[in-house]
């Protein structure tokens, strides 16, 4: 598919709307190479009501980035189809409610850069134009920043900053590829987080920076849960003085 992409700061609007009586309805679902971050995982195991392990033998593959060795997850598709998605059905998405992050950010796309001596965010949004997207012809005229409150986009937002900081610490104190144990327990925290939980709530692992209010509260938010995965990673695995307990 063919794509214009054009720049769009947080106050500039555009016009979009995406529904079923459009011919293209359901073609943004094909030729997918679909990345999963943590907070993606979460919202679509719970809706599908299984667990995280089994929604990543399902629903997933798992590759490693040769220069980090870090885990990466895609979702798996249908490739004598047009690697069409999953959970995509005549009428639409059947887990609408808990698309993954892109999914729900489009027809935009988010960027994000850290100032290096600040550590200041900053985000940028690009409008991806798809040549067979009907969807620019129709809806009402908003905002970027309206279309984020509307998609419900900020919670993603907010979870995937996080992965970003630890992609960032992970640079600074350990750059090029992780060891085989520590990519383990990297994907095993972050994209596993019912395995995680059993090894929180066990104190198989290091739980030292964690109070029992916190750990209590894990038992039964995944939300919270996954933030305590975000501190765990970058205190055992991404800090100088580091050592990985389990």
């Amino acid at each position: 598919m063919e794509e214009n992409f054009i720049s769009l700061s947080p106050d500039d609007k555009f016009r979009f709307s995406c529904k079923s009586s459009l011919s293209c309805f359901n073609e943004c679902c094909r030729d997918l190479n679909q990345y999963l971050s943590p907070y993606d995982i979460l919202r679509l195991k719970n809706n599908l009501g299984i667990s995280s392990g089994m929604f990543l033998k399902t629903y997933t593959s798992h590759h490693t980035g040769p220069e980090t060795g870090l885990p990466v997850i895609t979702l798996k598709t249908d490739s004598s189809h047009r690697s069409v998605c999953p959970f995509v059905t005549p009428s639409g998405c059947k887990v609408y409610k808990d698309r993954p992050s892109s999914c729900r950010t489009y027809p935009l796309a988010r960027l994000v850069s850290r100032n290096r001596e600040s550590g200041r965010l900053s985000e940028y949004y690009m409008m991806i134009k798809e040549t067979h997207c009907l969807g620019f012809n129709d809806g009402k005229e908003q905002t970027v920043r309206e279309w984020i409150i509307e998609e419900d986009i900020e919670p993603y937002n907010r979870m995937n900053d996080m992965l970003m900081d630890i992609l960032s610490l992970k640079n600074q104190i350990t750059p090029g590829e992780l060891d085989v144990k520590s990519g383990y327990l990297f994907r095993m925290a972050l994209y596993d987080l019912d395995a995680f939980r059993a090894q929180l709530c066990s104190r198989k692992i290091q739980t030292d920076d964690f109070n029992e209010e916190e750990i209590n509260a894990a038992k039964q938010d995944d939300t919270v849960l996954l933030q305590i995965a975000f501190s765990w990673v970058k205190q055992n695995l991404f800090t100088k003085t580091s050592s990985i307990n389990i």
